[in-house]
């Protein structure tokens, strides 16, 4: 038997689109001679497809796209992932499931038993959990068919008290099949390949993986869909954030013609850089949009950012706005045009001294000779931020935010002003990873000028002003910030790693009187284990380590 793993970059609730993509790769792997082709988790409406889930007519479209991709399943069978209703009345009304198609007919439902909600994750929410389970027969050979966290609850500290493959491999599968909608953070791709090869060792059987690629606003999946024999070796491992579609021949209960390989990982800083561009990407050609606009300020945020944007969208759709104020430095001015030479995107000089001075004269009387302090230079940053959105507005870019993990995490931005944006590019990287990226960005050659590298970080709203009047060293902020959010570490415990006590309490009283704020923030691209936005969920006035 010969099966195709088919790893593409579906579009939420684009059912034509999705649909289209589909019929094409099962043409196409049969032009290739497989048997069997298989398509990820809820591919037929994309994923996470939410509250849309809610809509009746969204199921029934569902419904439609699953009997015109059926029409098409002559001399080739298919599984595709799709919801698909509860007719039992008690629980929820919807199943996460994957159709087994044959004949141009559905030949069996599978449905997903282990729904997960954390982080990112809410399937809960809407979908009941499978209770009944069976393997599928196809050419005399039973495949046991799982869909995405039903393999994940091995190893230690089980999130389920039972697994699915439990039950199905009493029912002598020789072949098992997962569907998935992994998504990416940089370590997760190491994690797959270990839950997946104790599945396969467990269970003793050859496992075929099939993962979505492509970003749905925030979250990214980075395919990487995979191979394994019957003792847990990995046999194949197919490209991370790219289409693709390949085939394996399945015989003598074996995957054939492959041999054990190691699991090569991208550096870290890679695969958040291919992350990043293909987020950025994906946004735009999913929303319909073609130019981004974003504020270049000469320092390294901005200067990441607009090298992503151009990556992705090219350099003739990315518009940088200078918008020096009376405290802003020469060099800073040239740091940014010397990357917009280097680049070739379009830029615009707009200066905004002028605004500034007027909303001090306007505000004077209010004020009443008050000393200048943050109300001041949030002003400038609030007239960036208009300046900026006119030029969204008047010409349909679309803003990209250049506010980092450091910044977010600490409140160190100003609503309305620099926090302003339709997306969050590198809201999700730490400033200690800001500089690996532009080291990593100019491995070629220097394309980031070398002085918004080396510079002290500075965000030029008073003279003088430099990042570590208000804030510690990144360094050793970040890991601070590191065992606090993706670890979820107390205090107490970060302490006891002989951090200075005053310091650590301070950081984290930070984080915590800033949440306020990045409620208000544009989607944040995900690239690590625990991002800001739906996958980290704090009260906002909280007391607990305020």
């Amino acid at each position: 038997m010969k099966i195709a793993l088919a790893q593409l970059n579906y579009h939420i609730g684009n059912f034509e689109y999705n649909t289209k993509k589909i019929i094409e790769h099962i043409h196409l792997a049969k032009d290739r001679g497989a048997d069997l082709v298989v398509f990820a988790e809820l591919a037929v409406c994309g994923y996470p497809p939410r509250d849309f889930l809610e809509f009746d007519e969204f199921i029934d479209l569902c419904a439609k796209a699953a009997q015109q991709i059926a029409a098409e399943c002559r001399d080739i069978a298919c599984i595709i992932g799709l919801p698909v209703k509860n007719e039992i009345l008690a629980g929820k009304d919807l199943y996460n499931a994957a159709y087994f198609i044959e004949n141009g007919r559905v030949k069996y439902v599978a449905k997903k038993a282990l729904l997960p909600n954390y982080d990112v994750f809410d399937e809960y929410r809407y979908f009941e959990p499978a209770s009944q389970f069976e393997c599928v027969e196809f050419m005399g050979i039973k495949i046991a068919l799982t869909i995405c966290e039903d393999l994940w609850n091995i190893n230690n500290n089980p999130l389920y008290i039972a697994s699915p493959m439990d039950e199905l491999i009493r029912q002598k599968p020789k072949l098992m099949i997962n569907i998935a909608a992994s998504p990416f953070s940089y370590f997760h791709d190491d994690e797959r390949v270990v839950v997946l090869s104790d599945n396969a060792k467990k269970y003793n059987l050859p496992l075929l993986y099939v993962n979505q690629v492509g970003a749905q606003t925030e979250i990214i999946f980075d395919g990487g869909s995979m191979a394994f024999d019957a003792q847990g070796n990995l046999l194949d491992e197919m490209p991370y954030f790219k289409e693709d579609l390949r085939i394996y021949e399945f015989a003598e209960n074996a995957i054939q013609e492959y041999k054990p390989i190691e699991h090569k990982a991208m550096p870290d800083i890679e695969q958040i850089y291919e992350a990043l561009v293909l987020g950025i990407q994906d946004y735009f050609v999913k929303s319909g949009f073609t130019k981004a606009v974003l504020g270049l300020s000469g320092g390294i945020d901005s200067a990441i950012v607009c090298a992503l944007a151009c990556r992705a969208l090219g350099p003739e759709n990315v518009m940088a706005v200078l918008m020096p104020s009376k405290y802003s430095s020469d060099h800073s001015i040239q740091d940014a045009l010397d990357l917009v030479k280097n680049f070739g995107c379009m830029h615009e000089i707009i200066e905004i001294k002028d605004a500034a001075d007027a909303f001090d004269q306007m505000l004077a009387p209010a004020f009443k000779g008050l000393p200048f302090n943050v109300a001041e230079e949030n002003i400038q940053a609030r007239c960036r931020g208009i300046v900026v959105m006119a030029m969204s507005n008047k010409f349909g870019y679309i803003l990209l935010n250049t506010s980092n993990k450091s910044e977010c995490a600490v409140g160190y931005g100003t609503l309305y002003g620099d926090m302003c944006g339709a997306i969050g590019v590198i809201g999700d990287v730490y400033k200690t990873q800001i500089y690996q990226l532009a080291h990593h960005i100019n491995k070629d050659g220097i394309v980031i000028p070398e002085n918004s590298i080396v510079k002290p970080p500075s965000a030029e709203l008073r003279p003088g002003q430099k990042d570590s009047d208000s804030l510690p060293d990144y360094d050793v902020l970040d890991r601070i910030l590191y065992q606090y959010i993706e670890l979820k570490q107390s205090s107490a415990f970060i302490i006891a790693q002989g951090y200075d006590e005053a310091l650590v309490r301070r950081i984290i009283k930070m984080v915590n009187n800033a949440e306020f704020k990045r409620y208000q923030t544009p989607p944040i691209l995900r690239v690590s284990p625990k991002a800001f936005g739906m996958g980290r969920r704090m009260p906002i006035v909280g007391k607990y380590l305020s």
